[in-house]
């Protein structure tokens, strides 16, 4: 999930703006995630579903 949707629970305001300490913290922790963690779920899904047709395809030639 991306930051730029998320409210904080302390001051209610978007977190990507970063007004108060939690919102900051918070931006600096979504930012500092791993290379996948800024897809959309249904690019996510997109790209297991390429790769287990690539396995598939692979398969049947080798066998």
């Amino acid at each position: 999930m991306t930051y730029d949707r998320l409210v904080c629970a302390n001051c209610a305001a978007p977190v990507s703006q970063g007004r108060c300490p939690v919102c900051r913290a918070n931006r600096e922790r979504l930012q500092q995630e791993g290379p996948f963690s800024g897809l959309n779920p249904v690019a996510l899904i997109v790209l297991m579903v390429v790769l287990v047709a690539a396995l598939v395809l692979v398969a049947q030639q080798t066998a």
